[in-house]
């Protein structure tokens, strides 16, 4: 008898799917101060459970569902199963769990296969796209997409007599696998997914959440899906949900029937759900794990704070993490520069679907060096919408590395907004020369590249690496690059903002 290969699979984190019925009766019946409780408990442990006081990591989202099936979800998304466990338990204490009724619920854990790489799995090997290392580790560490609209559905592969998916060759599985994985990144920009598997733990074999802030796209996803034989042969589905993603600040709204999220002062910075970014607003570009260091710890935050105070008194401008007012993802690929950027402007017409979407362009090195690298910059106005960029990003062909990965005896600092005033363009470049003439013998130093914007060679950023913040500093402190911010001033359209990555 022969016995097909299962493909191998490593475990990630963990994920509570937790449907929730109003009793709406019970709601309009009970007294104004008991409801006035149930809403503070409520909103406070959501709220907890978003900021991720529970937990090392994670993530949480609170999902108003359309339809009679239900009418909250809370999705939680934490690195162990007693994790998720608590938090079920947890909120069933609250005084708003009295007013509901679990209806549904799902378990299941983020996962990669051997469908996508076996390096992945072998002890002496190493998966040598950077791009598909930073795809897999997000796969297994999910962070919940800054999207306005989920989709959630349990699905399972077919076991009959004329379609038995796990009567077909490794091989055969891989390559459906494959094609099915094609439609899915056709949709780059517009639909961001985590699926985890549940085999053991629920009544499907996977568990599937889309997001998208044009649920037109969701629909479209899955029609075009329908079509592929990994669906159309060997795919069996259950319930469809559908829903808009809400702040817990905003349930005393949702319980009133008014509109959510609820309206908001237009300065009101904090009005933008997720504005300023995930549980402690880490300064970060992707997510933790290989992804950016998502959930960077506080030493590192007061670090750079640390940083950009110096630099103010120096009179140089330091930004914010991630600029001034938006959050940059910053790859490097060696692919060819044409044909990369053929496949960024393809991306970025997704990407700009999305209002959180500032620039996304690609910058070539001025040096003409054999191992000059091309980026890719991506701006948000996000920290969860540049998240959500830079896994679409990371699958660009021939990533090395992401800004802000760098070794962890090395600190990395990076330049950008330099925007030229044309007639002195040549003068930047010369006094770039020159500044890359005296970097080559400072201690510490490691690389500093000028790159310029392909579409607009005024637009152009300095990355530099050093071996340690000091070694930077002592650069910043320096008299040269005195004069090259005094002299910058005379010749750039606007001040540059520096952003440092550790």
């Amino acid at each position: 008898m022969e016995r097909r290969t299962p493909p191998r699979t490593k475990e990630g984190w963990y994920i509570l799917h937790d449907f929730r019925t109003v009793d709406w009766d019970a709601w309009r019946d009970a007294p104004d101060h008991v409801r006035e409780r149930a809403l503070e408990e409520g909103a406070a442990f959501l709220a907890d459970c978003e900021d991720v006081t529970d937990a090392e990591d994670g993530d949480s989202g609170l999902f108003a569902m359309l339809g009679h099936e239900t009418d909250l979800l809370c999705m939680h998304i934490r690195p162990t199963m007693a994790d998720v466990e608590q938090l079920e338990r947890r909120f069933n204490q609250t005084a708003f769990a009295e007013f509901t009724e679990q209806t549904d619920s799902y378990v299941s854990v983020a996962e990669v296969s051997d469908y996508v790489t076996d390096a992945y799995f072998e002890e002496d090997e190493e998966v040598e796209s950077a791009g598909l290392s930073r795809y897999l580790e997000q796969k297994l560490y999910p962070q919940i997409p800054d999207a306005e609209y989920v989709n959630f559905y349990p699905m399972e592969k077919r076991r009959q007599p004329e379609h038995n998916w796990y009567d077909l060759p490794f091989e055969q599985r891989s390559e459906h696998m494959s094609s099915h994985g094609d439609i899915g990144r056709s949709y780059g920009g517009k639909v961001s997914q985590i699926t985890a598997g549940s085999i053991g733990f629920d009544d499907y074999e996977w568990s599937v959440s889309l997001f998208a802030d044009d649920p037109a796209n969701i629909k479209n996803l899955l029609a075009e899906m329908r079509f592929d034989p990994s669906t159309s042969k060997y795919a069996e589905f259950g319930r469809f949900y559908v829903g808009r993603r809400f702040e817990p600040a905003d349930l005393d709204a949702y319980m009133a029937g008014d509109a959510v999220p609820a309206e908001a002062d237009a300065d009101d910075t904090s009005a933008h759900p997720h504005a300023e970014g995930h549980h402690g607003d880490a300064d970060s570009e992707g997510h933790g794990h290989g992804s950016g260091d998502g959930h960077a710890g506080g030493s590192k935050r007061a670090d750079d704070e640390e940083v950009r105070s110096e630099l103010e008194d120096l009179g140089v401008y330091a930004g914010k993490p991630h600029g001034e007012d938006v959050h940059a993802v910053v790859l490097y690929s060696a692919a060819d520069p044409d044909e990369l950027f053929e496949e960024v402007d393809g991306l970025r017409t997704n990407f700009d679907h999305y209002d959180t979407h500032v620039k996304t362009a690609v910058y070539e090195s001025e040096s003409g060096a054999d191992d000059a690298e091309t980026a890719i910059v991506s701006l948000w106005e996000t920290e969860r919408a540049a998240n959500t960029a830079a896994g679409f990003l990371a699958d660009l062909p021939e990533i090395v590395r992401q800004a802000g990965d760098d070794e962890d005896d090395s600190w990395g600092t990076m330049g950008m907004f330099y925007t030229v005033k044309p007639d002195h363009r040549e003068d930047f470049t010369g006094v770039f020369e020159d500044a890359a003439t005296l970097l080559a013998d400072m201690d510490g130093h490691r690389k500093t590249d000028l790159l310029a914007n392909r579409e607009d060679e005024n637009d152009m950023f300095i990355a530099s690496r050093w071996d340690s913040r000091e070694d930077a500093m002592q650069f910043f402190r320096s008299d040269a690059f005195s004069e090259a911010v005094e002299f910058g001033r005379d010749i750039l359209t606007d001040r540059p903002r520096h952003v440092f990555l550790a």
